[in-house]
């Protein structure tokens, strides 16, 4: 019988053969080496973040020889970076940009991929202005659904804290206060949407992969530790080069990569893991411009009340685009 970690390995050696085909994985030559050999990124149980997940063999030809995933909390993920439990990580745009009005050590360096999150409602709910007067769940106050919600809700004319009743739960998952009927709504990131439609439970009210303006805008970006980012500019490069290959090989070899998550750990269903990956558009990191996301989202949160600074300051003060700029003209697709 085969075991877990042969498979892993098989799967690891299948798609390096495959990163071929999306850049050649040797180290650039006109980059020198990492100055740092050791990276941690976080594993959450969301799947939509599956370019690092399967960016390890990548990141181990860019030089790193120590390669952590670090447990984290999705809802709250920024937090682990903001206080140096991880160097770098795909997270959502808008509890970041919450999280660096705030004053959090993170810096913005590319967006990834869009349309991840997907807002279900039952039978009374029809468009995100239905929301007012509705109970809507989330895992907590600042959580990712929370942030995201609050910026759509504002978007659309509604006060978030007063229009939406919300129920903040960090023992049982909104998706399952929605199916027992208790809340109203509840904002759904991979695999809860997939598990939703198989359960055939609510409608989908907005999904970000096609909706505008939403699926305009990067879901997921790549931030990190800012003093890892100022420290090891190079290392910061060499790991953004190889999430960003991982990213393509989610295009051109989806199922190979959702084995990949399911042998190594990242999740147990490889159905809803095949899902996402042909669902949420991976193929967009070169073409949507991330400032564009910062801003719009930063301008939501400024309207709902939840940020003071502007977007100009939020992108002056934690972005840094340079290596994705250089990056975009050597992996050109």
């Amino acid at each position: 019988m085969i075991t877990q970690s042969r498979r892993r390995f098989l799967a690891m050696a299948s798609l390096a053969n495959a990163a071929a085909l999306v850049g050649a994985p040797k180290p650039h030559a006109a980059d020198a080496p990492p100055e740092t050999t050791t990276i941690r990124l976080a594993k959450i149980p969301g799947i939509c973040i599956a370019p690092q997940y399967v960016a390890e063999e990548l990141l181990r030809v860019e030089g790193f020889t120590d390669i952590r995933y670090v447990a984290t909390t999705g809802a709250y993920q920024h937090e682990q970076i903001a206080h140096g439990e991880v160097d770098i990580s795909l997270h959502f745009a808008a509890p970041t940009i919450l999280a660096m009005d705030g004053g959090a050590p993170i810096t913005v360096l590319a967006g990834v991929h869009v349309g991840c999150f997907e807002l279900f409602g039952n039978e009374d709910i029809r468009s995100i202005a239905d929301l007012k007067g509705k109970i809507v769940g989330v895992q907590g106050l600042g959580s990712s659904p929370h942030v995201f919600l609050t910026g759509m809700a504002s978007y659309v004319g509604l006060d978030p804290m007063k229009d939406i009743h919300w129920i903040f739960s960090p023992s049982v998952k909104p998706m399952e206060l929605f199916a027992k009927g208790k809340i109203d709504a509840f904002l759904g990131f991979p695999p809860e949407p997939q598990e939703m439609r198989a359960r055939n439970i609510g409608h989908v009210i907005v999904n970000s992969s096609v909706d505008r303006p939403w699926s305009q805008y990067f879901c997921c970006m790549l931030i990190g530790h800012t003093d890892f980012v100022h420290r090891y500019p190079i290392a910061t490069k060499r790991a953004l080069r190889a999430i960003l290959k991982a990213t393509d090989l989610c295009v051109s070899e989806p199922g190979r990569v959702a084995q990949l998550m399911v042998d190594g750990g990242f999740t147990a269903h490889l159905d809803y893991a095949l899902q996402t990956l042909n669902e949420v558009p991976y193929g967009v990191w070169r073409d949507y411009d991330p400032e564009d996301t910062i801003r719009f989202y930063s301008l939501r949160l400024r309207e709902a009340g939840m940020i003071k600074s502007s977007p100009q300051k939020i992108i002056a003060e934690g972005t840094d685009w340079r290596s994705l700029n250089e990056l975009k003209r050597e992996l050109k697709g």
